[in-house]
């Protein structure tokens, strides 16, 4: 089949990058255009990224050569590509207003960013959890007046290494009460350059800006419904966070203890339903999608970011150390690629639910 026109706005950066790298070769999406800052504009990407590309494999021939352009310039996105990912490192409130731009010139945003994430009309994905948020995109068109753009979103990379098992034993029939997480966050999660060497080697950072606060509220979007032309939230479900910063390069790993709100499965059950579970992603045969989703480890010492942060492609969440807990119900570790899974691959899957949903052009 003919590959769709794809833009990446913020393309030089860390998150930029790693779109450019994932896309590479991708059986339904063709990179054809790329915008940044305007001190990049006008150069090919090549030049660009020169003495700041920081992925393990080279740029891709097929974007080496093209001309970065502003992501200001709207008129220029809508002439080369018929989607785009934003990756935009801008303030906040910038960031939501450019993104509400290109969708309403007829573009839509698959965001890596922050800005829309609680905007009540705009879906916050994980594919295997919540792809029936996508059928708020109407409402959130005709709230605006837009014809064909929309904004979708990704969640924090924290979270989405412990919440999709959760949300599997739910799905189970087993609904969960409330979670006490703590999470150890690589370095990477900070972009580039990131988090000063001498702030992390030797040591643990117990505090990351705003991380808590994502990590508990959040999930409470994902998990909720669509109703009323928005997303309303599951408030029934309590999460109490503590996010750390650890001197791990990728993977971000989260310890949860789990309560259930009534009947408690027993831990061969709870490993069952983690093997067996499958997704709208999968069962739809997606070309991003992990196979399996989730993975259970034996081992008494696994998952470790580097032995398992790249399974299924850095797009599997790894659970291990399954154990009865003397205050909650159960524990376990849990862990996700936090520059794959949790920022350009987890938007890259969402693009392709949004895309078999018929959502893109």
């Amino acid at each position: 089949m003919d590959r769709i026109r794809v833009g990446i706005i913020g393309a030089t950066g860390m998150v930029g990058q790693n779109y450019v790298r994932l896309l590479d070769g991708h059986p339904w999406f063709r990179v054809t255009h790329l915008s940044a800052s305007p001190r990049s504009a006008g150069k090919t990407y090549g030049e660009a990224v020169a003495w700041r590309w920081v992925m393990d494999q080279p740029i891709p021939q097929d974007v080496t050569g093209l001309t970065v352009g502003d992501a200001q310039d709207i008129d220029r996105a809508r002439a080369t590509c018929a989607f785009v990912f934003s990756a935009l490192g801008m303030e906040k409130q910038a960031v939501r207003d450019l993104e509400a731009r290109y969708a309403a010139r007829g573009l839509p945003v698959i965001s890596n960013n922050s800005a829309h994430r609680h905007t009540e009309d705009v879906p916050m994905l994980i594919p295997e959890v919540n792809p029936h948020h996508t059928a708020v995109i109407p409402a959130q068109r005709a709230n605006r007046g837009w014809e064909r753009g929309f904004i979708a979103v990704k969640p924090n990379c924290s979270l989405q290494s412990y919440l999709p098992p959760v949300f599997a034993l739910m799905e189970a029939g087993y609904p969960a009460h409330s979670l006490v997480v703590s999470t150890l966050q690589a370095v990477s999660g900070a972009g580039y350059p990131g988090v000063s060497s001498l702030d992390t080697i030797d040591n643990v950072v117990p505090f990351i800006d705003g991380e808590e606060e994502k990590t508990e509220r959040e999930p409470l979007k994902i998990l909720g419904k669509v109703e009323g032309g928005k997303i309303v939230y599951d408030d029934s479900l309590q999460i109490s966070a503590h996010c750390t910063r650890v001197p791990v390069t990728d993977g971000h790993t989260a310890c949860v203890s789990l309560r259930f709100e009534s009947r408690v499965p027993a831990l061969d059950e709870i490993i069952a339903v983690w093997r067996a579970f499958e997704g709208t992603p999968q069962a739809l045969d997606l070309p991003s999608a992990p196979r399996p989703a989730i993975i259970y480890r034996e081992e008494p010492d696994r998952p470790q970011p580097r032995k398992d942060r790249n399974a299924e492609g850095g797009m599997a969440f790894t659970v291990g150390r399954l154990r009865e807990c003397p205050v909650m119900d159960v524990r376990f570790v849990a862990l996700s690629h936090n520059t794959v899974r949790g920022a350009a691959g987890g938007a890259i899957l969402s693009a392709e639910l949004l895309k078999a949903q018929g959502w893109l052009p």
